[in-house]
């Protein structure tokens, strides 16, 4: 017996072919490259010495060779227009902010979304929508309340709500600052990600006797790496790139402070020493780079996973 063929099923195999075809292959590596040539210029002007930089184009080194790393010492541990500290301090504390930054929401956004998924009681999906909802505020209009409640707490006329915290010159506030915008995004996507994890794999361990935490432990989380492994590439490249949040929570001090207030500095006023801001900017991608190329056969997985009901 033959199954009638719809309209969109007659034209998904000339759509599939045309994006498998030679042509559309060739137009990708074409886009690839083109994408990576300002990365590629990035790495060879921080190669090349401060006198060949102020002369003429990165792409003159493959004339005339003449690299080192004596840029990237000067960046990391002498610093340059008019910084007197190198990036290595401040290349410490970016990762000291942006591994629990990321790991924080992570677990909590896991055990909020199975909570929500297979935990039900009454009001579970009006909390839902409203975690799902707070994705619509903006971080600039939420940075100044947070961190006035941080700083004097939180009053109802003379009864204290929540008392004042003091995290000055701490890494705290900053982590806290992330866990907080992180989280409506993150128990979203991995509530799509669980909830459609098979029910008789979740009924078979409850009839065992496992308990929530058990079956959370030995079979949500393995079977919902993909996911988790997608958002904490989103998030470490936000809290890794972030200088906003990083003023405002740490106020940039260099005790604390991330290598994206110091990467500013280095700048400087007319934007000088190209080959130690390039140095600097190399620096702050090879990190992200590490961190993507780890996870990336789940990022894809991940994403598809998550986006979907059903």
């Amino acid at each position: 017996m033959s199954v009638p063929t719809t309209g969109s099923a007659r034209q998904g195999n000339p759509v599939r072919k045309a994006f498998s075809s030679p042509l559309a292959s060739v137009f990708v590596i074409a886009v690839t490259v083109l994408w990576t040539i300002p990365t590629l210029g990035l790495l060879v002007t921080s190669l090349r010495p401060k006198q060949d930089v102020t002369a003429d184009g990165w792409w003159n080194a493959f004339l005339h060779p003449d690299l080192g790393l004596g840029n990237y010492h000067t960046v990391l541990f002498e610093g340059g227009s008019g910084v007197s500290t190198g990036l290595m301090p401040f290349l410490v504390n970016s990762l000291a902010i942006s591994i629990p930054a990321t790991l924080f929401p992570l677990v909590l956004a896991a055990m909020a979304a199975y909570g929500l998924a297979w935990v039900k009681f009454r009001g579970s999906d009006t909390v839902f929508f409203v975690v799902f909802a707070l994705q619509v505020v903006p971080i600039q209009m939420a940075l100044i309340p947070l961190l006035r409640l941080f700083s004097g707490g939180a009053h109802l006329g003379s009864l204290t709500l929540i008392p004042p915290v003091d995290l000055k010159g701490s890494y705290a506030p900053v982590w806290l600052a992330h866990t907080m915008f992180a989280l409506p995004l993150a128990v979203f996507l991995l509530h799509n990600f669980i909830a459609q994890l098979p029910r008789d794999l979740m009924e078979a361990a409850v009839v065992d006797g496992a308990s929530h935490f058990k079956i959370f432990r030995s079979i949500v989380l393995p079977l919902c790496t993909p996911a988790l492994a997608s958002f904490a590439i989103f998030q470490f490249l936000w809290v890794w790139n972030d200088l906003l949040v990083a003023l405002t929570f740490a106020g940039g001090t260099p005790e604390v402070a991330p290598m994206t207030v110091r990467l500013a500095q280095l700048a400087g006023s007319f934007g000088g020493r190209w080959e130690l801001l390039t140095a600097g900017a190399f620096l702050s991608i090879v990190v992200p780079l590490i961190v993507f190329f780890s996870l990336q056969r789940y990022f894809v997985r991940g994403l598809l996973a998550g986006s979907v009901k059903g």
